[in-house]
């Protein structure tokens, strides 16, 4: 493509990846936490077969971390721990808990749950943390941008294995899905510096991080964002169509100004150019951007939602999860995406983290359903492909192959080289776990125990 050609790409990377680093590092001191205090009870909702976590880290008078984490259906003390980070930004957790992949569902009118025998604390002890503060039952100053963000999750995780240490030893991997495209490959990065340069004088508890997984990520809008008329144009007319490739290359060319610059205007202003006349030709015709087969309806699209945030704003729930009172749950906080986007944030590229993180063997599963628009299965392939690394050739030489699920099924088609994939989910929308339960149980298994997919 046109774009990998740009003779400054690799630089400008290059280029956020020290600027980030430089930012995360100097950000806060990193150590004992000497201020941080704990509000943690044991709920028996949801899932009562399992221990369960719920409440609060305060890392300061100023940030209020709320978590609620599941052990693992099989063998607590030695099953995987995984961190979920939804996206938005500023989209509570227990949307994934409770629409996805949690131990259980809301029924119908929000007043009880029933069990989700797909749930991926199957075989994993799983962490939902509503971030960052201001996010769902979180509660704080608010952050503004993804550095900030990620530093304040590596605090979180330092409290979680030190309050919880019987999870320390384990194997830990970080999970995400849209926004989490920023999060976690940045989180990943931060884990890892702080691994290498810890110190007896910083009391650090070493992170035993193994992979991370990215669903229908945004990582790189300017690779990711030039796909949007491969997902549009067959359900458009031929003279809509060609106006969308028109406007993706002053998309672009917006974009790479955001990078060049590094302004936040111009990242606001490419955002907001790239928006109006990529994204809202699909919402102005009704359709679901999250999954085209869909017309869009209820909160968020999915009337289920509506059912979540009734359950949440239910007083024996929040007792039982140990909410603090002056809270009110927000499904997604509008405040949080509008000062991203205003940051410059949202338009910026986050893969540049990721060759350090595979070629210190951290494995990366990058994995897209195919009926997502905003954040589509055709973006994240080439940003994959785009990756410097040590195993690029071979991973862009490698043969796609059939996903079998454990069904018999094919459920998809996934590249593999050395510690990376990518895998595209059949018939499944940006919320794959959702849209494929069984299937997405059958490839997280196989992932956090280094099986083949």
């Amino acid at each position: 493509m046109v774009i990998l050609a740009h003779p400054n790409f690799r630089s400008i990377i290059l280029f956020f990846v020290v600027l980030l680093l430089c930012n995360l590092a100097s950000s806060q001191p990193v150590g004992k936490f000497p201020d941080y205090k704990v509000r943690v009870k044991e709920p028996t909702i949801c899932d009562g077969a399992v221990k369960q976590h719920s409440g609060y880290f305060d890392i300061d008078d100023k940030k209020h971390f709320f978590f609620w984490a599941f052990e693992s259906r099989n063998k607590p003390l030695e099953d995987p721990v995984v961190l979920w980070l939804h996206g938005g930004p500023g989209c509570s957790a227990l949307n994934a808990l409770f629409f996805e992949l949690g131990p259980c569902k809301v029924n119908k009118g929000g007043n009880s749950t029933s069990e989700n025998s797909n749930s991926w604390n199957s075989n994993a002890t799983i962490i939902f943390l509503d971030q960052p503060d201001d996010a769902g039952f979180s509660y704080g100053e608010g952050v503004s941008d993804t550095a900030s963000a990620a530093f304040d999750i590596y605090v979180f995780t330092q409290i979680f294995f030190t309050q919880f240490s019987q999870y320390a030893n384990l194997s830990f991997h970080i999970a995400g899905v849209s926004y989490g495209g920023h999060y976690i490959p940045t989180l990943a990065s931060l884990i890892m510096k702080y691994n290498n340069d810890n110190s007896n004088a910083m009391k650090l508890t070493n992170i035993n991080l193994k992979s991370i997984l990215i669903g229908n990520g945004l990582v790189n809008p300017l690779l990711q964002f030039v796909h949007f008329p491969d997902m549009a144009c067959p359900l458009l007319d031929p003279l809509s169509c060609n106006q969308m490739k028109n406007n993706t290359q002053q998309c672009s060319d917006l974009t790479q100004t955001c990078y060049n610059t590094k302004n936040a205007k111009d990242c606001v202003f490419a955002k907001t150019d790239c928006f109006n006349t990529l994204i809202e030709p699909i919402e102005d015709a009704s359709l679901n951007i999250l999954d085209l087969r869909q017309q869009c309806s209820g909160i968020l699209c999915y009337p289920d939602f509506g059912d979540i945030a009734i359950y949440l704003s239910r007083d024996d729930v929040r007792n039982a999860l140990g909410v603090d009172p002056s809270v009110a749950f927000q499904l997604c906080s509008i405040n949080i995406n509008n000062n991203f986007i205003m940051s410059g944030d949202w338009m910026l590229p986050f893969d540049g983290f990721i060759p350090s993180l595979l070629n210190s063997n951290i494995r990366t599963l990058v994995y897209a359903g195919d009926k997502d628009y905003l954040c589509n299965w055709i973006g994240n392939k080439a940003w994959t492909k785009a990756l410097v690394w040590s195993g690029s050739q071979g991973f862009n030489n490698a043969n796609d192959s059939a996903w079998i699920t454990n069904n018999g099924n094919h459920s998809g088609d996934v590249t593999t080289f050395g510690v990376l994939s990518f895998l595209r989910v059949f018939d499944a929308g940006h919320m794959v776990p959702h849209d494929k339960p069984a299937e997405s149980l059958d490839f997280f298994n196989k992932w956090i125990f280094n099986k083949h997919l």
